[in-house]
Order: C-alpha cells, then structure tokens, then sequence
C-alpha cells in the first residue's frame, strides 16, 4: 500500500506539472518575448528551485493538505485514505490537461479530500474547515488578482509616459522574396525557387504586429530593461508555484509515514519537473494566446502581481492556486485594453466548477473501492 501511495502521489505531481509549469510563464511565450521551449526551461528550473525551498518555508501547507483537521487523526493512519485523494485530484487534473483547460491542483486537491472524507466519515466530516481553510482562499484570490493587476497596469503606464518612454509597432519595409514553384514541360514540380519582388510596405494582421519601448533607463536600453524584468518576474511566478504546490502533494506522503519530509518533496520536485517538460504544450496555448493578446509590459505586469500574491500566500499557509491568481491576472489585463477573449474564461470558469466534484467522485470512488477489496 505504501508503494502504491509512493506511485500515486508521483502520479498527481506528474499531472500538476503538466497543467501547471507553464502557468508562471505564459506571458513570456504570450508577448512573444521568448519562444515556448526557452519558457519551458526557465519554468522548470524556477519551479524545481521552489519545490527545494518547500523543505524549509512551507510547512503550515504540508499539514494543511495532510488532511488534518478535516478528518480525525486514525483515518490519516493508514494510507488508503492519502491514495484515494491523490488518485482522484490527479485523475481530475490529467482530464483537464489533455482538454488543455488550466485548472487547479489545489481546487483538484480539495475536491479529493472532500470526496474521500465524506464517503468515509459522512456527515462526521469537518465542512467548516473546508470552508475556511480552503475555499475562501480559493474563491477570493483571482479576483484580488484581477483587480490588482488592472489597476498596477494603470500605475505602470501613467509612470511610462511621465518617464518619457514610447511604445512604437515595427512594420516592414523592404523587398520580399517569394517563393515560385517551377514545373516541367509535362507539368510536375521540379524545384521550388525564390523570387526577388519590388520593395513593399507591407502591414500584416493586428495579432502579428510587435510593440516595442524606446527610451533608455540608467543607459540602457527600455526594451532590454523591460524582458529582463519580464524574465524575473517569471521565475518568481513559477518559483512561487513550487513552493506553493510542492507541499500539498507531499503532506499526502508525510501523514502515511510514506517517506521523510525531505525526500517525499524531492521526488514530487522531479515528478512536477518532468510533467512539464513532456505534457504542457495544450495548457500553454490557452494560457498565452487564447486569454487575451499581450505585449511586454502588460505581461510584465500580470506576472508581477501573480509572483507576489503567490508567495505571500505560501509563506502564511493559504493554499490559495497559482492558476487561479495567473488567469485572474491576465484577465485583469485584458479587461483594461479590451482585449480580453470572454468565451475562452468563460470555458476556464466552467473548468474551474466542475474541478471539484469531478476530483471528489474519483476520490471517493476509489476509498470505496479500496476499502472493498
């Protein structure tokens, strides 16, 4: 059973990776600041960085997410209990995941713990807990950060233009050279060339155009100033996942006495890591490209206020979701240049709903299913 639960909990970090890594730099891949596979990379070092850190500074959310307090302290003995959620959050997560929806692990996590508990214990279960502890936070922080970033976006671009610095399109001028299939007399293809056409001023579509900043700061160059910042924000934002995620799967190993704290987080840290490497790319896609076009500075923006509401968080024990805070920040964006794509949240809303009960029938599910046999 200890094994099982060893497997499990692997599982449902493999999953959150997955769903999850990419959340942190979606905006560098949005504004087109990088490319997806540089953004990948960064997101899993910063990730696996906070995973590490977990060991020493997070660890009121192990306990939180070990299920005490919720269900009495003999269910948390045995590992049938940590198995059934974990089964169930990482069923619920890899469903959203290949549908490419960005859902919460946490919510996942919840609606297991809920699920499992409630077919063990039935009305014995702690539901005020479950209100305070978990859903409040989980309620109340995409709109903290949909507000915050609007009004951030606001103060960075009065202090912009104060400070002199423009925002300017590129567009192209100059020859083209386009290519020319050439054929044989008995009309196949024989080569495909290239032919130099007169110089053009030629405008592409509004979703191709690239603002960039002019202006320098302390010597040097705006644009460089902003990526950079952009960058660091990232890293903070994926940072701040780790820690924040890291601790809730491995409390599932820590109450069952599975492994020490140490070594449980390491493995969930490797698992999280190759889950984004491998089976991220669908959740990237709506993360950066289907929420709302961006540029630089207002990814920049959303970036910075997920990173710090994140942390904040982790450090004080409110197991509150980094896709949450990431979809509510970006939201935020896209609300104020309106640009905000309403039909694509609307389906991460839905997402977002149906999280829990999905979670929690597979995890009482399986409960029942363990205990049975």
């Amino acid at each position: 059973m200890l094994i099982l639960l060893f497997i499990a909990a692997c599982f449902l970090a493999y999953s959150n990776g997955a769903n999850d890594n990419f959340k942190g730099v979606a905006t560098l891949f949005g504004s087109g600041t990088t490319n997806y596979k540089s953004a990948i990379t960064w997101a899993t070092v910063t990730t696996l960085m906070g995973s590490l850190a977990a060991i020493f500074l997070a660890g009121v959310l192990v306990k939180n997410f070990s299920g005490k307090g919720l269900v009495p302290d003999s269910l948390l003995t045995g590992p049938e209990f940590a198995i059934s959620v974990a089964l169930g959050a990482a069923l619920a997560v890899l469903i959203a995941t290949k549908i490419g929806m960005p859902i919460s692990t946490t919510h996942g996590l919840v609606g297991a713990l809920f699920g499992s508990g409630v077919v063990a214990l039935g009305s014995s279960f702690n539901f005020a807990k479950l209100g305070s502890t978990f859903l409040v936070p989980l309620l109340v922080s995409p709109l903290i950060a949909a507000v915050l970033s609007l009004l951030l976006y606001f103060v960075f671009n009065r202090l912009r233009s104060r400070l002199g610095f423009t925002k300017e399109t590129c567009v192209c001028v100059g020859k083209e050279y386009v290519p020319v299939s050439a054929l044989a007399a008995n009309g196949s293809m024989l080569q495909t060339i290239a032919v130099l056409q007169p110089t053009s001023l030629k405008i592409g579509k509004q979703q191709h155009c690239q603002q960039v900043y002019q202006g320098h700061f302390l010597g040097i160059g705006m644009q460089r100033v902003l990526d950079s910042a952009h960058f660091l924000s990232a890293g903070v934002v994926s940072f701040a996942r780790g820690l924040n995620d890291t601790p809730k799967i491995a409390g599932l190993l820590l109450v069952a006495q599975a492994l020490k704290l140490e070594w449980g987080i390491g493995a969930i840290a490797v698992a999280i890591a190759l889950g984004g490497l491998l089976n991220a790319r669908k959740v990237a896609l709506t993360m950066s490209k289907k929420i709302t076009r961006m540029n630089h500075g207002q990814g920049f923006t959303a970036n910075l206020i997920t990173g710090l509401l994140v942390t904040t968080a982790s450090i004080h024990g409110m197991p509150v979701s980094t896709t949450h805070v990431s979809v509510g920040s970006i939201f935020g964006i896209g609300t104020v240049t309106g640009r905000a794509n309403y039909r694509v949240v609307s389906n991460i809303l839905l997402s977002w709903l149906l999280t829990l009960p999905v979670a929690a029938v597979c995890a009482g599910i399986t409960y029942w299913l363990i205990n049975l046999i």
